[in-house]
């Protein structure tokens, strides 16, 4: 078996040094590794399958709960995505997970889809910090923000009645397009030039 042909590098060592050409090496070779970024999430996600967390169904079945509620709502593919991909960051930042996965969708969505996510656990505290000693109006502080509402209803409609273990849930199976779609459409991104 032949060895596999050598990628190019670039040649600098601080870069101070990088030249256009070590760049534009650098740049083909991000290209394979931004294409499978849906496939490293979906991946992700799939680590919350069997981690109950001592809620009723495990993390995975509420994010696609989430989802599927939102799918039957009617609700735009983005929306979808967000409402599956809403807790993601669970595994890597479980004291702010919702900062976690806004941050992995922030480049491919709306400010407003963005914000929502970013800000849901906020949102969903209204149900429970009371149990746990916290201001259950911690939200309040966001209440003339105008994505209020509309986060204010992905808690309640979507997110907050997704832990009901008799819930017909969709498989992630059928989430994978929306969510390979939606990963590759660059909206926001410091490392992209601007869509006109």
């Amino acid at each position: 078996m032949a060895d596999p042909v050598p990628m190019q590098r670039a040649h600098f060592r601080t870069m101070v040094e990088g030249t256009r050409e070590d760049w534009s090496i650098i740049n083909d070779a991000m290209k394979p590794f931004i294409a499978e970024l849906p496939d490293r999430v979906l991946g992700h996600l799939k680590l919350l399958q069997g981690d109950c967390g001592g809620f009723a169904i495990d993390r995975l079945d509420h994010c696609l709960q989430t989802a599927t509620r939102a799918a039957a709502a009617g609700r735009d593919e983005e929306y979808v995505v967000c409402a599956l991909l809403h807790d993601l960051g669970d595994i890597l930042g479980p004291r702010n997970h919702a900062e976690v996965a806004a941050a992995v969708l922030k480049p491919f969505v709306s400010e407003q889809n963005f914000w929502m996510v970013e800000k849901h656990a906020i949102f969903q505290g209204y149900y429970f910090f009371h149990h746990l000693g916290l201001d259950r109006n911690m939200r309040e502080q966001f209440r003339q923000h105008p994505w209020y509402d509309y986060t204010e209803e992905f808690c309640r409609v979507y997110d907050g009645p997704a832990f009901d273990p008799d819930y017909r849930t969709m498989p992630l199976t059928e989430f994978e397009p929306a969510v390979r779609r939606v990963l590759t459409d660059v909206k926001n991104s410091i490392y992209m030039p601007k869509k006109s």
